[in-house]
């Protein structure tokens, strides 16, 4: 798993995010916001709010949080296979 350090809400729901790996960037959110859970997140208040979890969670509140790796994912560029070299090895066994 990626490890978050840091996170801070931007303008038009936006996030910046620094790993400890020092990978950061920005996130967009706007397509997630006001729709199903992420609804309550509509309220540019509530969305300032975001933390990491105890967890390593990208988190509002107990109900709302994102995965750090998919988060790492979009910030880098990167797929999956080319973090996770175990998925490569299982997809060529398939």
């Amino acid at each position: 798993m990626f490890k978050p350090v840091e996170v801070r809400a931007l303008p038009k729901y936006q996030l910046w995010l620094r790993y400890e790996d020092g990978a950061e960037g920005k996130v967009d959110l706007s397509s997630l916001v006001g729709r199903g859970v992420f609804a309550a997140l509509s309220d540019p208040g509530k969305f300032a709010k975001v933390h990491i979890h105890e967890s390593g969670a990208i988190a509002w509140s107990e109900d709302i949080d994102l995965c750090p790796d998919a988060l790492y994912l979009q910030i880098t560029g990167q797929k999956p296979t080319d973090v996770f070299p175990s998925l490569r090895r299982a997809s060529s066994d398939a």
